[in-house]
Order: C-alpha cells, then sequence, then structure tokens
C-alpha cells in the first residue's frame, strides 16, 4: 500500500476507554499517527465527530480514502496493515485465543461498563460491586489467568509480547484502579506491567490535564 499519513481521532483521554484502545497499540508499536481530540458532550461535538466519523463516536483511523471507524476493526486494520509488528500472535491457535478474548471485551461485560464507568482522575473504591459486575471481573481475571498461563512465555503480557489483546483490556485495569480492585498473584502483575507502560503512562497524564468535565461519567460517592 502506498504510505499515507495515519490520523486517529479520539473522545476525551479521561473517559474515552474505546479511543484509548488502538491510541496505545499504535504507540506502544511505535506507528506514526496524528492525533485528533474531540472532547464529546459539548456544543458542536456531533457536527465534528460527523466530520470524521460515519457512526458519530470515537475512534475512527484515516489513512487515504480509508475510514475505520470501530476500536476493534481499527486494531484489525492495523494489523494487516503492520503485519511487522505482529498485532497478533504469530502461533495459530494462541491467535484464535487473543482474537476470542478480544472479542469477548468488545462485545460483553455491560456490568462492568455500567458500574464501573471509565474515570482515570476519580478514585471510587468499593463503589460498583454489583453482582453481575462482580462476575465480569471474576470473568476477566480468569482470561487474564489462563492467557498467561498459556501463552505468556517469553514476555509479560497476555500473549508474551504486548498486542491487541492486551490494547483491550488497558482500559479494564485503569478502571480496576479507579474502583480499588484488589488483584494478586498472576492478575497484579500483568496489571503492573499494563501500567509500567510509557505510552499508558502518557495517556493518564494527559487524561489527568484535561479540563473538561463529563457529568453522566462522575458519580457521587455510595
Amino acid at each position: 500500500m502506498p504510505a499515507h499519513t495515519l490520523t486517529l481521532v479520539i473522545g476525551n483521554k479521561n473517559y474515552s476507554s474505546w479511543s484509548m484502545r488502538p491510541w496505545l497499540l499504535l504507540r506502544q508499536a511505535g506507528i506514526p499517527f496524528d492525533e485528533v481530540r474531540i472532547p464529546l458532550y459539548v456544543p458542536g461535538s456531533e457536527i465534528d465527530l460527523a466530520k470524521w466519523s460515519p457512526s458519530g463516536k470515537v475512534p475512527a483511523l484515516h489513512e487515504g480514502d480509508i475510514r475505520v471507524w470501530d476500536s476493534l476493526a481499527i486494531c484489525e486494520y492495523l494489523a494487516e496493515r503492520f503485519p511487522e509488528h505482529e498485532l497478533w500472535p504469530a502461533d495459530a491457535a494462541a491467535r484464535a485465543v487473543a482474537r476470542s478474548v478480544s472479542a469477548e471485551m468488545h462485545a460483553g461485560f455491560g456490568a462492568l461498563r455500567e458500574h464501573m464507568s471509565m474515570n482515570i482522575r476519580a478514585r471510587y473504591p468499593g463503589q460498583g460491586r454489583t453482582p453481575d459486575c462482580l462476575a465480569d471481573i471474576e470473568r476477566i481475571l480468569a482470561i487474564w489467568t489462563e492467557c498467561r498461563a498459556r501463552y505468556g512465555h517469553g514476555g509479560d503480557f497476555l500473549f508474551g509480547r504486548f498486542g491487541i489483546a492486551d490494547a483491550m483490556f488497558a482500559p479494564v485495569v485503569l478502571r480496576f484502579e479507579t474502583y480499588g480492585v484488589a488483584l494478586e498473584g498472576v492478575a497484579r502483575a500483568y496489571a503492573e506491567a499494563i501500567l509500567a507502560l510509557p505510552p499508558l503512562q502518557a495517556w493518564v497524564n494527559d487524561a489527568v490535564a484535561e479540563v473538561e468535565r463529563i457529568e453522566k461519567f462522575e458519580r457521587k460517592a455510595e
């Protein structure tokens, strides 16, 4: 393919977990891109988003005439566009599992999204612990533990080296920080590896520096 400049359109870094996923993947892989940040839920944001994304949502990736406007679809596009970065595991069995857990994260865990929404600046220890949310947490920890045990040799991440599956679960690590979810053993080590990534730390720093406050994603003490 001809070399085009990649442009990634994102929302507020403090709140937009979907924006974070392809952004982190690009930065960790060292793939150059331009960033366009559109604050969400403010006057004019819908008009601005419509210029970049057919769905009117973030993230959206542009390269030349190509537009991709879904987090996982963007990650898949990047894996095809830059095969040298091995964003999916090279082994077919590991790759099948990586795709499965990434799709599960993309489509599932509705209780976690509802009761532990992304808010990097905030701290809500002990909140959001509904039965369905606790079940989501249990399933996520099982995924991390199994992937690390079966496929994590040769690195600190779910399939050894950092890849798409890790980008999909990285916002969950930040949610666990916000809501004070206690982690032990393999899960704690994995979360610490994610938190230590320089690109993730850069995202967090930018999120803390943002001035916008979206009330629907803020919560009062329970």
